[in-house]
């Protein structure tokens, strides 16, 4: 039983293929003889050489390379490759996901919307508010949660603010108002400025210079000046009016960021001029007369409530100008304007008067009026020359009214 066993162990190491090819080996290196070869038993055979060795390497003969390249047998199956890749394209374009809208840093910018959509708000950020450390309770109306200890402000109350304060800038644009955009924060310049050439409005993103309100007189005062018909062309014979005039301040503010601009805010307040205010949690909603609650320190919000508002006035122009095509004029003039008309139109009445006296006194005629007398004004002549000499009395005397008194619109 041992020695059988033994036998078998041995006899498999004996025919496995690595002792098959030493055996077979041993026995042609033992077998070839010079006898043999010489009487044609065997073939005269070279021992083999590794692949990778230094005498195979110097005595294989070069490779020739002929000159005439060959044809790449590929090239002659790409267009036609091609026309099934395209066709199975088009067989499969329908299928997996499609991606239609993709975020385009200035589209924004160069296309605002009519209108935002809460999905749109919540892409833009408009619902981040502040640390919960930093809130103003004033805003709890506006606040629907708290997450990772920062303030979530409702997003429907946010589109509701949003439309409200779309309607007031329409109908103010409407009506011929100036519109004011104030965006002081670096990155809200070209918001502001984009907004305000959808309005036709003014636009702001320097430092507020304190006083430009209240003291418009000393700082506005060179400021040149303009009258413009219905269809905002310019009037001319308006010279003297403009000297004496008081430069014209905003009938509505839009500011975006109010924390920075509170002197503005508070000039408005003491000028009755109504403002519209981005307000975050930390804010107080009582610094503006109508408040949007959202994100201020985000540009893609500032961006889209600035585009909303700039196109809403956008659309009271168009309706102001589509009614005065038609003969309706939505405004009226300003009472000092008004009567600077009423006085240059009893001026032009006095010259056309004493015109026809003097033509009737070189043509000898008794005249129309016969109870004038040559030197002494009429009544029309001096109603016109008291309201003048009233109208330098005040200039005179620098008595100037307040906004409630002289812009009646």
């Amino acid at each position: 039983m041992i020695l059988r066993t033994a036998a078998v162990r041995h006899g498999r190491k004996a025919f496995s293929p690595s002792s098959l090819r030493s055996l077979t080996t041993q026995t042609t290196t033992t077998t070839e003889t010079p006898d043999a070869v010489s009487e044609g038993a065997l073939p005269p055979t070279a021992p083999p050489e590794p692949a990778n060795s230094i005498v195979s390497k110097v005595t294989r003969p070069p490779q020739r390379w002929s000159a005439k390249p060959r044809p790449d047998k590929t090239i002659k199956y790409m267009p036609a490759d091609w026309t099934r890749y395209k066709e199975q394209q088009a067989r499969t374009r329908s299928l997996g996901s499609r991606i239609e809208l993709l975020h385009v840093p200035g589209h924004l910018l160069k296309n605002p919307p009519a209108e935002a959509s809460l999905e749109m708000l919540m892409a833009n950020q408009a619902h981040m508010g502040h640390s919960t450390s930093l809130w103003n309770p004033a805003n709890s109306r506006y606040i629907c949660g708290v997450r990772e200890g920062i303030h979530i402000i409702s997003l429907e109350k946010t589109a509701e603010e949003l439309r409200r304060a779309a309607r007031v800038v329409e109908e103010v644009a409407y009506y011929g108002g100036i519109i004011l955009f104030v965006g002081t924060r670096p990155g809200q310049m070209p918001i502001v400025v984009r907004a305000a050439e959808l309005a036709k409005g003014y636009h702001l993103f320097s430092k507020w210079t304190p006083g430009t309100i209240t003291n418009r007189d000393q700082i506005l005062g060179s400021l040149p000046l303009m009258v413009v018909d219905e269809m905002d062309r310019e009037v001319d014979g308006f010279d003297k009016h403009l000297l004496d005039r008081r430069p014209v301040v905003p009938d509505l503010v839009v500011c975006l960021n109010p924390l920075e601009n509170y002197p503005m805010l508070r000039e408005c307040s003491q000028e009755n001029i109504p403002t519209i205010g981005v307000i975050d949690t930390n804010a107080d909603p009582g610094m503006v007369t109508y408040t949007i609650p959202a994100n201020d320190d985000s540009l893609r919000t500032a961006t889209v409530i600035a585009g909303v508002l700039g196109r809403a006035g956008q659309r009271g122009q168009q309706r102001r100008l589509k009614d005065a095509e038609l003969g309706e004029v939505t405004w009226r003039n300003p009472r000092e304007i008004q009567r600077f008309l009423e006085i240059q139109a009893l001026l032009k009445a006095a010259e056309d008067e004493a015109a026809a006296l003097k033509a009737e006194a070189e043509g000898g005629g008794s005249g129309s009026h016969k109870g004038d007398m040559p030197g002494v004004m009429n009544k029309e002549q001096l109603e016109a020359f008291q309201l003048l000499q009233d109208l330098e009395r005040e200039r005179r005397e620098g008595g100037r009214k307040r906004r409630g008194d002289e812009d009646d619109i």
